[in-house]
């Protein structure tokens, strides 16, 4: 019986300890917790991917470009 006992409050404490556990970061806090050396790519390449994605897009020629064109680039 206080083998029975003592599971039950073994088992009761692991189950409330893991119903406060945090679920992962909340969008609020990506912010605060983000640091440069984790991004996947530079400024410079995620500059000149920009540039060839909207640059085949047809009404637009690239980020700060205006107009558009036949998108074959």
């Amino acid at each position: 019986m206080k083998k029975l006992i003592k599971n039950s409050v073994i088992i009761l404490l692991v189950v409330s300890a893991t119903g406060c556990a945090s679920l992962g970061v909340e969008p609020w806090e990506r912010d605060l917790l983000a640091k440069d050396e984790m991004l996947m790519s530079s400024d410079l390449d995620a500059a000149v991917d920009d540039h060839i994605y909207f640059s085949k897009e047809a009404s637009s020629g690239g980020r700060s470009f205006g107009g558009g064109g036949c998108g074959c680039n």
